[in-house]
């Protein structure tokens, strides 16, 4: 069982109230190999909300206490992106996923890399809220374009 990003199975939960849809993700959905899931929507935020990025480090040390996650106004909303990411794992745990696809650069779900904290689009190295929660708990996480990559480099036989 996989555990996949809600937006890329077509909802529209994204800080702008869209989605990342991608018919692979949906496919595995229906045919109920995936289960879905937003954290930020389970932590509480609405749709559409203001973007929010980590400042001060990464998912890992927004779990330590050592970092927050904080609106372009300013608004701190580390406790709903904390709430969500153990939603998130619970809903894993109780689907058997052993496997996360979550979606790229996002402050819950970036896998790799996440945006800087300065809100001007620039990268950091180092995974979202849920994303490194996941990890902690023995979760195998992958971005949705690592994903999608490898699925194309099996179709060619690579």
């Amino acid at each position: 069982m996989i555990l996949i990003s809600a937006c890329l199975c077509g909802c529209k939960c994204t800080y702008k109230g869209t989605s990342h849809y991608h018919p692979v993700f949906y496919k595995l959905y229906k045919e109920g190999k995936a289960v879905v899931a937003c954290p930020e929507r389970l932590g509480g935020l609405p749709v559409p909300r203001s973007p929010a990025e980590i400042v001060g480090g990464d998912g890992s040390s927004v779990l330590k206490g050592l970092a927050r996650v904080i609106t372009k106004e300013g608004r701190d909303v580390t406790p709903c992106f904390l709430r969500g990411a153990e939603e998130t794992l619970r809903i894993a745990r109780d689907a058997g996923a052993i496997v996360a696809v979550l979606k790229s650069r996002s402050p819950s779900c970036g896998v790799g890399q996440v945006y800087d904290g300065t809100f001007s689009g620039n990268l950091r190295g180092g995974n979202g809220v849920t994303s490194a929660l996941l990890k902690e708990y023995g979760l195998a996480i992958m971005n949705d374009e690592e994903f999608l990559l490898r699925q194309e480099e099996m179709k060619e036989g690579l």
